[in-house]
Parts: structure tokens; C-alpha cells; sequence
């Protein structure tokens, strides 16, 4: 994850405040993370009713094929109880009470900023997936080790886990050492979970890619959007004294 500003002081009473000064750099960053997403999303392209490995520049699909390929002829017990765990922690039944909990607490310490960059990543985050998913419609692979609902891409477990961990870390602590290891803790549990969901036959690779790409885009867009907003209204405050 990009470093959005250096550390201004120890405190963590108002990460928020230290965590997204240096927003416009943080804006060229969201807008690449999206904009490869979007170019993952062209790749795939819609094709309803076709198997999964069907996509609109086939090396796509022929590579999610050779990966699947590859998981299945190397699973073994123990990574199959671990991805199966990550299966349920993944999913709504822990995500969804996740954020409840940290809105509020955000709220309760009166981190309104914070809580503004975790609201809107939720709700972007979620509603791009669903969009995305109802748009696409792609097939699932065939023989997945869970019961996944809905459509194949992307992966809804990618989006909920990167978009959840980058903005925790982004609302939660200041810039500095410190929040570097929580960030690339971050980076690691998104990438843990997109695997994981490939070796589930849950998803194909380019669902994971693409899910990790779009919730960690939302939520760094989603903090330089509400540090531009807050310096606007200082602005303009200021202006009017």
C-alpha cells in the first residue's frame, strides 16, 4: 500500500488527521488500482451463459484454466481446512458485524472523518460488487469446495477482505513505521484470502486479481476523498471569517 503522508506526531488520538494529508498523491493511487480493474474488467469481459474460462481476451481465461488445473492437482488436507476457514471468516456472517463494530467505535470517539472514509468504502465497495457481479454474470468453476452464491466476478470475499484491511489500517493509525507493518499485515491478508478462494474453486484467478484491486481502490479513493472534502470546507470557512 502506498505511504500517504509522513508521521506528524505520535499520537494516535487522530490517525485520521496524519493519514491522508498528502490525499492528492492518494487520489493517482486509487485511480491506478481502478483503472487496472477496470482493465481486468474489459479482459473478462460479459458473456452469460458461457463457462468461466470464456472471456473477451482469451489468454484470460485460458490462464484461470492452467491455474485451476494446477490448485487441484496440489491440495492437500490441511490447506483444505485453512481455506475452508477462510471461507466462513470471509464471509457476511463476520465481515458484516467487522464493520458495524469499528463504525461504532469510530462513532463513540467522535472520529468523524474516519468513520466518513469507513462508511463510504462499505457502501462503494459493496455496491460496485453486486453491480459487478449482476453486469458479468460469469460462470464459477465447476467443482468448488464450498457452496458459493451469486456469480463468479469478482470475488466478493477479494473485495470485502482488501477493502476492510487497507481501510482499517488507513482510519485506525497514522502514518509512520508503524502503520508500514500494519499495511503490508494488510496487503498479506487480502492476498491470503484471494488464494485461498482460488483454491476453493470458488473463483477463478482473475476474480480474485480483480476484487483485490477494486476494494483496495475504494479505499484509498474513498480517504482522499473525504481529506479534499474537509480542506474545501476549511477553505471556504476561512474564506467567509
Amino acid at each position: 500500500m502506498p505511504r500517504v503522508s509522513e508521521p506528524i506526531t505520535t499520537s494516535v488520538a487522530e490517525p485520521i488527521k496524519e493519514a491522508f494529508r498528502n490525499h492528492r498523491r492518494v487520489y493517482w493511487y486509487a485511480a491506478a488500482l481502478l483503472i487496472a480493474t477496470a482493465l481486468i474488467f474489459i479482459a473478462v469481459g460479459k458473456h452469460p451463459g458461457q463457462p468461466g474460462t470464456v472471456t473477451t481476451w482469451p489468454p484470460v481465461g485460458r490462464f484461470d484454466a492452467a491455474v485451476d488445473r494446477a490448485i487441484e492437482a496440489h491440495r492437500t488436507d490441511v490447506a483444505t481446512l485453512v481455506a475452508k476457514g477462510l471461507n466462513l471468516i470471509g464471509s457476511g456472517i463476520f465481515t458484516i458485524p467487522l464493520r458495524i463494530l469499528v463504525a461504532l467505535y469510530l462513532l463513540v470517539r467522535k472520529r468523524r472523518r474516519a468513520l466518513a472514509a469507513w462508511i463510504i468504502t462499505w457502501i462503494v465497495a459493496e455496491v460496485g460488487l453486486t453491480v459487478a457481479k449482476a453486469w458479468f454474470m460469469r460462470a464459477r468453476p465447476l467443482n468448488p469446495l464450498v457452496v458459493p452464491s451469486g456469480y463468479s466476478f469478482p470475488s466478493g470475499h477479494a473485495v470485502a477482505t482488501a477493502s476492510i484491511a487497507v481501510a482499517l489500517v488507513l482510519v485506525t493509525l497514522p502514518a509512520g513505521p508503524r502503520r508500514r507493518k500494519w499495511e503490508l499485515v494488510a496487503a498479506g491478508a487480502a492476498f491470503i484470502m484471494a488464494l485461498s478462494r482460488v483454491y476453493l474453486d470458488a473463483h477463478w484467478f482473475s476474480d480474485v486479481v480483480a476484487g483485490t484491486l477494486l476494494g483496495t481502490g475504494v479505499a484509498l479513493g474513498a480517504a482522499a476523498l473525504v481529506t479534499e472534502v474537509r480542506l474545501v470546507y476549511r477553505r471556504r470557512k476561512a474564506a467567509a471569517a
